[in-house]
């Protein structure tokens, strides 16, 4: 018997027998529901042998036969009534599970999120996209799909979003695009590291959606629910479907605040703070000018993450700050990193450990946080060294900048779209999708082994736009990622240690030794990313001119 559950409160599986419903009731089951006709198959038994079985096993017992293929609203309707009125938890069968994992789909999306559905039916080993538009729809048959249609969808309007656009744009200037984003605000992300510090206004770093978004490129202001690559449609929040010839997916990803417990609730007080929101940033700062004593805490959890050398980044300028306070000495920095390295490229750990050693900071490996009592100033890790047995410590604090725990969106882990890991499933060099040839993907929620960066989608907008542009024309793909990405280690204010590598940790430097050494502290790194970068990404990467990033060519040879 091979029993799938979904919920605590149901579970579906293939046909059972008679002898199967006392290990059913031993499982804890208190009801049945068997969605399969009789007679459909010649090796079936009757629903009357079961449902005696089933009442000398005390379960409840309910028949509700579904045509397979054939579900309709009205089943669903029924099937959640059922729910509702027996008691549970509740064993649905029909011949494969299928039926009754549909009709439950089904049932439950007036009171569920679509992704929640999705991503429960797929973990019982179910695939629901033949029904996402229905689920989308509350459960019911769209009546109306209102299709509209674009040459290219863009799924997602943050720096990958418009700069792929805008490169698309520049290539093919009668190109019908269109971009998908719920947002009325874009923010330029990588200077909130730059506010956690006191160097940036939080309002430098963000802009009105509307006023970036290319000229001729269409903006559907709306969240996207779900995909059928099959019928190249997005369905939107509300059940619109937008059709497409060509889809570029690039929403970044999802920071999983409540994936730490007593995370969400304290954050913005009790001394808990994020450079990685917006409103949080402005908080950072406020924290560290007022510390004059006591313990810092700063967390990295495991990757991937958005630029990962953020959390550090915080560490050392507050550090630097406090070292120009003069007051350094007493203050307890403690950097709580769940991972094993300080910087997953070697080159530039050695300039990073200077300063470790000037800030006298613990680095703490192996180090997850799990936990905050943000009104006890407690934070808990689960610790799990190598060929070590998992263990717990909870660490008081007076401040803590928290990196929170990083997915995919939950629209893309459940899709067709995703690889096991639940990110965009592409080539790496072309960034094209493994299994949909017309589908391309940039940005953080794709899986090529690189640093989610800004700087990386810089350069992989061009290589995607190129790329999309080849298909339209018939060609092959004449465009290669090499896996680009660049972290500015903001080690103290006026110097930055500036990292550039690709794929493989290989260093991949933008400008000459003499200007700008990546593997040593400089003041030139520093104008880079206080005074040109900022620029750069809203007048060049967002309006298509692509400085500094011409994607490589794939070799004639």
């Amino acid at each position: 018997m091979d029993i799938k559950t979904i919920t605590e409160d149901i579970a579906v599986a293939p046909q059972i027998t008679a002898g199967d419903l006392a290990e059913i009731a031993a499982k804890g089951y208190r009801s049945i529901i068997c969605n399969r006709p009789d007679g459909e198959g010649a090796d079936q038994p009757a629903f009357a042998e079961i449902a005696a079985a089933a009442k000398a096993a005390g379960l409840e017992a309910r028949y509700q036969p579904v045509v397979s293929g054939q579900v309709m609203d009205a089943d669903a309707a029924a099937f959640g009534k059922l729910l509702r009125d027996l008691p549970g938890p509740v064993f649905a069968y029909c011949r494969t599970g299928t039926r009754s994992a549909t009709l439950w789909s089904l049932s439950q999306a007036t009171t569920m999120a679509p992704t929640a559905i999705l991503e429960a039916a797929k973990a019982a080993g179910y695939d629901m996209a033949g029904v996402v538009r229905r689920i989308v729809n509350g459960g019911k048959t769209p009546t109306d799909t209102g299709d509209a249609h674009f040459k290219v969808v863009v799924v997602g309007g943050g720096a990958a979003g418009i700069a792929v656009s805008a490169s698309l744009k520049a290539r093919m200037p009668n190109l019908d695009i269109a971009v998908l984003d719920p947002a009325d605000i874009h923010y330029y992300q990588p200077g909130w590291t730059m506010v956690g510090a006191g160097v940036f206004e939080a309002k430098t770093t963000a802009r009105t959606m509307g006023g970036l978004i290319p000229k001729g490129v269409h903006w559907i202001k709306s969240g996207v629910a779900a995909f059928e690559p099959q019928n190249n449609a997005v369905i939107l929040d509300g059940c619109r479907v937008i059709k497409y010839d060509r889809l570029i997916v690039c929403p970044g990803l999802k920071l999983d605040w409540a994936k730490v417990d007593g995370l969400v609730q304290t954050l913005g007080k009790n001394g808990v703070t994020s450079n990685y929101r917006y409103d949080l940033a402005p908080y950072t700062w406020e924290l560290v000018k007022g510390m004059r004593e006591g313990r810092a805490l700063f967390t990295q959890p495991p990757m991937p993450i958005k630029c990962a050398g953020a959390p550090q980044k915080a560490m050392y300028l507050s550090g630097d700050h406090w070292f120009r306070e003069g007051c350094l000495n007493n203050i307890d920095i403690q950097f709580m990193n769940a991972g094993g390295v300080l910087f997953g490229v070697k080159d530039y750990v050695p300039a990073l450990q200077e300063y470790v050693k000037k800030y006298d900071a613990t680095l703490n490996f192996f180090h997850n946080l799990i936990a905050v009592d943000g009104p006890g100033k407690k934070a808990t890790f689960k610790v799990a060294k190598p060929d070590t047995a998992p263990t717990e410590v909870t660490v008081e604090f007076d401040m803590m900048h928290v990196c929170p725990p990083q997915t995919a969106p939950d629209f893309i882990r459940v899709s067709p779209l995703a690889d096991a890991a639940g990110w965009v499933d592409v080539d790496q060099s072309t960034l094209r999708h493994k299994t949909y040839t017309n589908i391309w993907s940039l940005g953080d929620v794709m899986n090529a082994p690189n640093a989610k960066t800004a700087a990386a989608a810089r350069m992989q907008a061009p290589v995607v736009a190129q790329n999309v542009a080849d298909d339209i024309v018939g060609k092959s793909p004449t465009a290669l990622y090499n896996g680009y990405g660049s972290c500015p280690l903001t080690v103290e204010r006026g110097k930055i240690v500036l990292a550039e590598f690709g794929y493989g940790g290989a260093l991949l430097p933008s400008f000459p030794k003499w200007f700008i050494d990546g593997t040593k502290p400089t003041r030139a790194a520093w104008i880079l990313k206080e005074q040109i970068l900022p620029p750069v990404y809203w007048k060049a990467m967002l309006r298509g001119k692509e400085w500094l990033a011409k994607p490589e060519k794939v070799s004639a040879s």
